[in-house]
């Protein structure tokens, strides 16, 4: 496979922009080689601009849920620009996304736009704090929030401790008021709670921890997780940047049926478009400005670009959509699983409705603890593989797969049989 333009563009990017890409993961550290630059895309597909074409299933790491250019969207966008690309006023669009996000997900009930994720789990953590009069939050190890201070924030060497700065410029300050647990253990929260009951403001989790690969809760941890806050005065929120309307119609609230205080919100709503948004319950809600005391603004929030291009992906959103991701996300993994039970392969798959994951690992994957236990150079490999056969995955064992409406039957067969092939080729080896 020729990449050489994709060379040549790396090298220059790398003088000018820090790693030569503007988020981490696009570099290629965790698994190597020149990350391809990307010239275009169409439906499930994407080619570089050396002109090789690939399956994608990262699909800007979740809001392609149609597809690549889908048609209604780029249509409504090329519409809406020609009257003006950002006001800073408010604008009719931004109710009616708001309607539509209320509409769909229990228990939301007044909305807050923002300009991206971080942005959303910053403000909602603001929220939390300012509702409550408390300071310290609990996270899961491996779940990822966005790069807010509050956020970047490690595991110690134990299970359950107060957490350490994980990136130069947090402030020992703001780590000691994150407290780390691990997701897929409630007693691990529950011992937080009791060391430090009536201090809390809020535990925020992914619902599906989506940035160690998919991993899905177990059992009642979600519910166990409620009841823990409820008893403690406590806001739960469930950060839905990456399972909002993406797992279900009305995303993990609806698809576990547990209700949290506060959600957060990106990607699908923005339709590919920088977006984000925060909302929950209408007594914690109002107590955001103007309507109450705890700040936030921005002057891109809501932007009519924005706005437009996650109405359109919404209305697309039917339920028989959903029934056609969840049809064919099965299928892709159960092609995927005959694969590994006939070879008897020491790999484990995780799936909830159109994300997944591809453990080098014998399984089971409960929490980040059993992902670091993975085959990374393995992995590394299968990456590799296929990507020099045109199907492109997430350049990371800690990253979750995203499957899209665009993605048919003969495009999923042919994922299939790329992956026998290099699975074949790489155990050949091992």
């Amino acid at each position: 496979m020729n990449i050489e333009k994709s060379k040549h563009l790396f090298q220059l990017a790398s003088q000018i922009i820090p790693g030569g890409v503007n988020s981490p993961v696009r570099a290629f550290k965790s698994v190597g080689g020149i990350p391809p630059f990307i010239a275009k895309a169409q439906g499930a597909h994407i080619w570089d601009e050396d002109g090789n074409k690939y399956i994608d299933y990262i699909g800007s790491w979740g809001p392609m849920i149609l597809g690549h250019a889908h048609p209604d969207v780029i249509k409504a966008i090329q519409e809406v620009a020609v009257n003006g690309t950002s006001f800073g006023a408010p604008t009719k669009k931004e109710i009616t996304l708001a309607e539509m996000i209320v509409d769909r997900v229990p228990g939301c009930e007044m909305v807050r736009m923002v300009n991206s994720g971080t942005e959303a789990t910053m403000s909602a953590i603001r929220l939390a704090r300012g509702a409550t009069g408390r300071d310290k939050i609990i996270k899961f190890d491996g779940c990822y929030h966005g790069h807010g201070d509050s956020f970047l924030i490690a595991a110690g060497s134990g299970a359950l401790t107060l957490g350490e700065p994980n990136s130069p410029g947090v402030t020992k300050g703001t780590a000691k008021d994150t407290l780390i647990a691990q997701f897929n253990e409630i007693e691990t929260v529950s011992e937080l709670f009791a060391k430090y009951s009536n201090e809390i403001a809020a535990v925020i989790v992914e619902p599906v921890n989506g940035n160690t690969g998919c991993i899905p809760p177990q059992n009642d941890f979600l519910n166990d997780l409620k009841n823990l806050c409820n008893k403690d005065g406590t806001l739960l929120i469930f950060d839905e940047v990456m399972t909002g309307f993406r797992v279900a119609r009305g995303g993990a609230a609806e698809l576990y049926n547990v209700i949290p205080d506060v959600f957060t919100f990106g990607k699908v709503i923005g339709g590919g478009l920088p977006i984000g948004a925060y909302g929950g319950k209408k007594e914690i809600m109002e107590q955001v400005a103007p309507s109450g005391p705890i700040y936030q603004a921005g002057t891109l929030s809501g932007n009519p670009i924005a706005v437009t291009a996650g109405i359109e992906t919404l209305k697309l959103l039917t339920e028989d959509s959903y029934k056609i991701l969840e049809e064919n996300s099965q299928y892709l993994n159960n092609g995927v699983q005959n694969i590994i039970d006939e070879n008897e392969y020491p790999l484990w798959q995780e799936r909830v409705g159109s994300m997944f994951s591809l453990y080098f690992h014998k399984g089971p994957i409960l929490n980040t603890k059993d992902v670091a236990n993975c085959d990374f150079e393995a992995f590394n490999s299968f990456f590799h593989g296929l990507l020099n056969k045109g199907v492109f995955i997430a350049p990371s064992q800690y990253e979750t797969g995203f499957i899209s409406l665009a993605h048919s039957k003969s495009i999923l067969d042919e994922t299939i049989e790329t992956i026998y092939v290099t699975l074949k080729e790489l155990f050949v080896h091992v």
